[in-house]
This record gives structure tokens, C-alpha cells and sequence, in this order.
């Protein structure tokens, strides 16, 4: 399978990253998105080890490093400021074999497009597929229509084209709260500039983490019932100010320095476990198979480690393309499952869904050891295709 033509659908991180692997793979890639401008959703993202060493597979990982904040430490505060837990991350670093990087989305994105050499069509809406057992064609609003050997699905928590693979639609499920996000300069009253540091009380989460460019990428979490969390007042500073009174003074001065412009209000959703994430010559991947609850930092990871296992069967077995993808799905599946199950479990916990449950998570903050913390993330990083 040496010369094939791959069609991407989706520009995001799952598309690009495997529009990268691909196109470095010697295949054809020509990547389309239905937005007239790339705009990622969210200000940051926290990509660990396992994401970064498919960037490093890759041959990005000089300029991950560039774009990636200096996270030396995470803290767990109580809401008016108690320590619970201080948690160096050297020993995970040591133990997976790679720093994590938070990052902000933009310059994730404008990375990953410097890197794909090939075309990305925007303004590119696919409202079906065709296939005939020899090749796939994805068909646009407009008429336009492209062919190849392989269609990957990388549209998003709200694909279009999960429908094709699954036969029946797959509604996107509500994590039980919303988030706030963006970034701010790095400022010591906020929190050191090498720390990850997350208020936590009264079912809410309060959390800055550093970037590159000298900056905290923040997030406010607050769980809601979903016809409430509909409804945005205006006044994102106000909304904020109201949730988190009472809160210690770092939170209060990242609500005065927080610019309401870039702030992101997002609902939160999540997708799955679904049965299959292959068709014929169609495979999903990233959220439109398994958007998870950013709660375990891992949806970007899972893109792309997905992209990784993609390149590697097609490259690897010649029993022709439906046998590679049914691989890659074998392999994804699975793991990718597990993700999402914990991902929405831990967002429970966090979130109050069971307040006796997330009491106890709150205790547990101030007993656990820092390696059982780093201990657990490490097991879900090692989880994946490059160990």
C-alpha cells in the first residue's frame, strides 16, 4: 500500500497531526474543514507525555518544546487557599520518559499546519460518502467531490460522518458542567510561573497552568444543570465573580485580569464509548469517536495517538486498506473507550455528581502521596502506542 491518497475531514488537532503522519508515511493527504478560519476551541490545552511523543515520533518535538510551558510541580489548594497537596512531576517525567507540555491551542494549530506540507481546503462542508469497494469519495455542499483510498473522519465531537460509520446518530452526552477558559500574563500572585495550580470546593474547580509567551492558560469549571448552563449571562467577569465569592485572592485577581473578549464559555461533551469507529474505507478519529470530559487532559493525546496507529497499520499490513483500518480499530478501541469511561468519571468526581464521592476525593487530595498522584497518570500515559 505504498501510493495511496488519503482525504482528511477535519483540521483540528486529530486531522492535522494525522495529515502529518500520513503525508510522512509517502502517502497523498489533502486535508479539508468546513470553518472559513481556523479557530481552535479552548485557549490551552495540557498535552502529556504520551501526545508529546507522538510530536517527537513525529520529528516536532524541538518545536513542542519551544511552544510548551515549564510545569515542574501540580498543587491542590482548598478554595480559600489551604495546601492539600504540593506534587513535584520530575518523578512522572521520569517514569514515562517525557515532560508534559500545557500549550495554548492557537499555537498548537499554527504548529501542526506549518508542519502539514499539503493543502488544507477551508469553506469544505462533507455531507456524505460514497464508496465502491476500491476507493471513497467524500462529497461537499458545494458539489466538490474527492476520492481516495482512505477517508478520516477527524470532524469533531459534532462529526457529521459518525453517522455514515455507526448507521444511527450518536448524540454528543452533557458532562454536567461548564467551563471557562483562556489565558492571562504569568504573575507570582497568581501562582508560581513552574506550577499547575487547581483551587478546588463546592463542586468547582479554579486552575492555571503555564504556557509559552509567559503566560497562565486558566480554567473555571461549574457544575450546572444543562437548561441553566444554556443560558449565558452577558457578563462573563460578573458570572465568574458570583460562582467563586469567597474564594482565595489569587482566584479573585485572575477574575479581574481575565479578558472577557478571549475568555471561552464551553458547555461540556463528551462521546461514547461507540461500537465501532470503522466503515469500509472510513475511519474516525479524535472527538468524533471519543471526545472525553477534559477532566484527565488526555482528548488531544488520544488524537493523536490515534493518527500514529492510523500510519502504522497502513503502512504495515498488506492485506489491503479495510484489513488496516479494522486493525487500528481493533487497537483504538479499546483503549480509547477506557478514556472516555474514565475521563467522565473522574469529571463526576470532580463535579459533585455524588457529593459524598467528591467529599471524599477532597480528603483523599490531603492524604495521597504525590506518587500515587503521579503514579496514576503515568499508568494512563504508558497505556498507549509509544511506551
Amino acid at each position: 500500500m505504498n501510493h495511496l491518497k488519503v482525504v482528511v475531514i477535519g483540521a483540528g488537532i486529530g486531522g492535522l497531526t494525522a495529515g502529518i503522519a500520513l503525508m510522512q508515511a509517502g502517502y497523498a493527504v489533502e486535508i479539508y474543514d468546513r470553518v472559513s478560519e481556523l479557530r481552535p476551541a479552548g485557549a490551552g490545552i495540557s498535552l502529556w507525555s504520551n501526545g508529546v511523543k507522538v510530536l517527537n515520533y513525529l520529528g516536532l518535538g524541538d518545536r513542542m518544546a519551544k511552544i510548551g510551558g515549564i510545569m515542574d510541580r501540580m498543587q491542590y489548594r482548598s478554595k480559600t487557599g489551604t495546601l492539600y497537596n504540593d506534587i513535584p512531576l520530575q518523578p512522572l517525567i521520569d517514569q514515562v520518559g517525557q515532560r508534559p507540555y500545557p500549550v495554548a491551542r492557537t499555537d498548537l494549530q499554527q504548529l501542526l499546519l506549518e508542519a502539514f506540507p499539503g493543502p488544507v481546503r477551508l469553506n469544505a462542508r462533507c455531507i456524505g460518502v460514497e464508496e465502491d469497494g476500491q476507493s471513497v469519495t467524500a462529497i461537499f455542499e458545494d458539489g466538490h467531490r474527492a476520492t481516495g483510498d482512505v477517508l478520516v473522519a477527524a470532524d469533531g465531537v459534532r462529526s457529521l460522518l459518525r453517522e455514515y460509520v455507526l448507521g444511527e446518530r450518536v448524540e454528543p452526552a452533557y458532562g454536567g458542567y461548564v467551563n471557562w477558559n483562556g489565558l492571562v500574563p504569568i504573575s507570582e500572585d497568581l501562582a508560581p510561573a513552574n506550577c499547575w495550580m487547581i483551587y478546588v470546593g463546592d463542586y468547582k474547580r479554579a486552575s492555571m497552568m503555564p504556557v509559552a509567551g509567559d503566560r497562565f492558560y486558566f480554567f473555571f469549571d461549574v457544575p450546572m444543570p444543562k437548561e441553566v448552563a444554556a443560558v449565558a449571562p452577558g457578563d462573563i467577569r460578573a458570572e465568574l465573580t458570583q460562582h467563586f465569592a469567597g474564594w482565595a485572592d489569587p482566584v479573585q485577581h485572575l477574575i479581574q485580569r481575565l479578558n472577557p473578549e478571549t475568555t471561552n464559555r464551553l458547555l461540556i461533551h463528551d462521546v461514547g464509548p461507540i461500537p465501532k469507529m470503522v466503515r469500509g474505507r472510513v475511519a474516525l478519529l479524535g472527538d468524533a469517536a471519543h471526545a472525553t470530559c477534559p477532566d484527565l487532559g488526555q482528548g488531544g493525546c488520544q488524537a493523536m495517538e490515534d493518527s500514529l496507529v492510523l500510519m502504522r497499520y497502513l503502512r504495515s499490513t498488506n492485506l489491503g486498506v479495510e484489513d488496516a483500518l479494522k486493525r487500528y480499530e481493533a487497537e483504538r478501541k479499546e483503549r480509547t473507550a477506557a478514556i472516555v469511561t474514565k475521563a467522565r468519571k473522574r469529571a463526576e468526581q470532580i463535579h459533585g455528581k455524588d457529593p459524598g464521592v467528591t467529599q471524599a476525593w477532597y480528603e483523599q487530595l490531603q492524604r495521597e502521596q504525590p506518587e500515587e498522584v503521579t503514579g496514576a497518570i503515568a499508568k494512563t500515559i504508558l497505556g498507549g502506542p509509544l511506551r
